[in-house]
């Protein structure tokens, strides 16, 4: 896509740009840039944070950055998260994390460990093969205006020189002390959480040396977490107590007294330690005209889900395609009014989970932490417990959904298919970012009516049979494959679905059983794409 120059003068004019290149800024950039989109970004710093931050990531994120062609990088850049075990004050298990058994729904292993600056690498190196994409490093943003048209960025470089970028649209994507929310006078409300740990990041010369799980120490004297991360990254978290002052609890002979309360420590070294104030904020706005907010800018969680750089993802691949339908003119402004509405409650539910296992690990009260002990331990006994972390994520409740439709708001199933060409490979890597109707025969396919055909392929939707024998093939504007596990046969069985349309985010706009079901829901999301406008 050329950019248009609006006015002479003022340089070209950028479809999107984007404040903060850290891991959220970086993959929303990707996804844009790879639809095709012109971005510019500016990042205060000129390098990459090189210690980790962000240690897990979930198969959703994973999905994200397959989608900008991250896929064989990450299989060797991640390690599996082998669970959490919960021990009590007796140093017993209380509650137990296990890993998902496969076939995994989305295609990847459901939590994994990565090392943050390697990832970021890895987004950079891929942003740079885009020439409609900008970036400008060691650059600070100063002022921003907008009108009904655009917006208008005041950068400048460390050298002190200024600049303006022009763009449609803006998106904060500049974490927890953001410019961007604060030139929006935009307020955070506090969702009652604050504590201060310290987290260390230790590597090992002895990577065998502990089991490869996690284990959270919910122990009143001194609550923790010890988290095995890829390759010889170890990492513990560790609750500083009332009274503890945190400018000295950092210090490096006090670091070395806590962490050998948790482990012997001749086989570590410590890479990085740093003492934190975990909080539970939430964005009161998270657009104001032509200016959004992401990631950590509009939402901050406690990391006791390993939920924080996830949540970003989803803020990143839930507004890239809206932006994208909305500069092409297939569907109106206040379709990025959606953005909000789909992920606000999301992050909400995402923070109030979190904060139970915080309330769990952290207890100082030795009663009550007594009570809670005898109390888990029996839902586990009584097979009460939810024992898969994913479960904690919800579904999209409201929004650009079909919401009296089945598997509406649900996540879209990634099977392994065989390609037409004889590849096997994870099903979204056949698909481009747009809406799609897939069906588990040719048959339901056929239920489309000439005019909801004609009208999605105006949308540039895809059509996709996923069967579970037979040939694969592209023919027909449909894309025919075969399915390795019968993952998504069996998910469309369990729920008496016959099609299901996906939007390019991968979640469920909504599926059906019937020809007149599934004209409907077109019909449905034409609609609400056209009533945007």
């Amino acid at each position: 896509m050329s950019m248009s120059l609006a006015n002479p003068g003022h340089g070209p004019m950028y479809d999107v740009a984007i404040v903060g290149l850290g891991p959220v800024g970086a993959i929303f950039a990707n996804l844009l840039a790879k639809a095709g989109l012109s971005v510019a970004v500016v990042e205060r710093t000129a390098d990459i944070y090189d210690k980790p931050r962000a240690i897990t990531l979930d198969h959703e994120a994973l999905r994200v950055l397959q989608a900008i062609g991250l896929a064989d990088f990450m299989e060797q850049a991640i390690a599996p998260h082998n669970g959490s075990h919960y021990l009590g004050v007796d140093g017993e298990i209380i509650k137990i994390f296990d890993p998902m058994p496969p076939p995994y729904p989305l295609g990847w292993i459901p939590n994994v460990t990565f090392v943050q600056p390697d990832v970021e690498q890895a987004l950079r190196d891929k942003l740079a093969e885009y020439p409609q994409a900008d970036v400008f490093l060691a650059t600070a943003a100063v002022t921003l205006e907008q009108d009904e048209r655009a917006v208008t960025l005041t950068a400048r470089r460390e050298q002190g020189e200024e600049f303006l970028i022009r763009a449609r649209y803006l998106v904060g994507c500049d974490g927890a002390n953001s410019f961007v929310r604060k030139q929006l006078g935009i307020g955070l409300d506090d969702l009652a959480f604050d504590e201060w740990w310290m987290v260390v990041d230790t590597l090992t010369s002895d990577p065998a040396k502990r089991p490869a799980r996690s284990f959270q120490y919910c122990w009143p004297s001194r609550p923790g977490t010890f988290v095995p991360g890829p390759r010889n990254l170890r990492r513990w978290e560790i609750k500083l107590l009332p009274g503890e002052d945190p400018e000295a609890a950092g210090a490096p002979d006090n670091v070395v007294k806590l962490l050998k309360g948790f482990t012997d420590i001749s086989d570590l070294t410590i890479w990085r330690s740093a003492v934190y104030r975990f909080h539970a904020l939430l964005g009161q706005r998270w657009r104001d005209g032509r200016v959004l907010l992401m990631g950590d800018a509009v939402h901050q969680t406690p990391p006791f889900l390993g939920q924080g750089l996830c949540a970003g993802i989803r803020d990143a691949v839930n507004l890239a395609w809206k932006l994208r339908l909305v500069l092409r003119g297939d569907a109106g402004e206040t379709l990025l009014d959606a953005y909000e509405i789909e992920r606000k409650p999301h992050v909400r539910a995402v923070v109030a989970s979190a904060k139970e296992f915080g309330k769990i690990i952290g207890e100082l009260d030795p009663e009550a932490a007594a009570e809670r002990d005898v109390r888990l331990r029996a839902d586990l006994k009584a097979g009460k417990a939810e024992t898969i972390r994913q479960k904690f994520i919800p579904d999209l409740v409201s929004g650009l959904i079909a919401r009296d439709a089945v598997l509406a708001g649900r996540l879209f199933v990634q099977p392994h298919v065989r390609a037409p060409d004889g590849w096997t490979c994870r099903l979204d890597d056949l698909l481009r970012p747009e809406f799609a109707i897939v069906t588990s025969a040719a048959e339901p396919m056929a239920w489309l009516s000439d005019a909801s055909r004609a009208a999605w392929q105006h949308l540039g939707g895809e059509r996709v049979v996923v069967s579970t024998s037979g040939e694969s093939a592209d023919a027909n504007g449909i894309l025919s494959v075969v399915e390795r596990d019968g993952l998504f046969a069996d998910w469309m069985r369990q729920h008496g679905a016959a099609a299901v349309i996906v939007r390019p985010d991968r979640y469920v706009f909504g599926a059906a059983g019937s020809a007149d079901e599934l004209n409907m829901l077109v019909g449905q999301l034409l609609q609400n794409l056209s009533a945007a406008r």
